[in-house]
């Protein structure tokens, strides 16, 4: 469940901002998310389906002024899911399946909102000399 994974060049990325309803508690989010990312992992998790794999971060706070360009400002999200896709079809048939909108639902629920953005893969890479990281890159 919390192994490496490993995202092949081509895939399509689809990220998604969730912005939490104020008094919320993580506990609760996570109770959600958890089984939203099982029923993706579980259910389209194949050729047919197109998941390749996915990941969850909260905001930690950190704003980086080195990073960032045009001012330090904020984020308007609390969490952030990445998901990794063989096509924009497949998430999107995925998305539209009763299963998995009864689970986005309950995440739903604890949020304001949410946005969701495609993104193709225009480069990765690890540092030269990297045995491990290399072959957690290339699988």
């Amino acid at each position: 469940m919390f192994g490496p994974i490993t995202i092949p060049f081509g895939v399509k990325m689809l990220f998604n901002t969730v912005k939490l309803k104020p008094g919320v508690e993580m506990d609760d989010v996570e109770v959600a998310l958890a089984e939203m990312c099982n029923v993706v992992k579980e259910t389209y998790g194949n050729e047919k389906g197109g998941f390749i794999a996915g990941q969850v971060f909260r905001l930690s706070g950190f704003v980086s002024d080195e990073g960032s360009l045009g001012g330090v400002q904020g984020a308007d999200h609390d969490l952030v899911i990445a998901t990794y896709w063989r096509s924009f079809e497949q998430h999107e048939r995925s998305h539209a399946d009763r299963v998995f909108r009864e689970k986005f639902a309950a995440l739903g629920a604890l949020a304001e909102g949410s946005r969701e953005v495609g993104y193709e893969l225009l480069w990765q890479g690890v540092p030269e000399g990297n045995a491990e990281a290399a072959a957690h890159a290339t699988g």
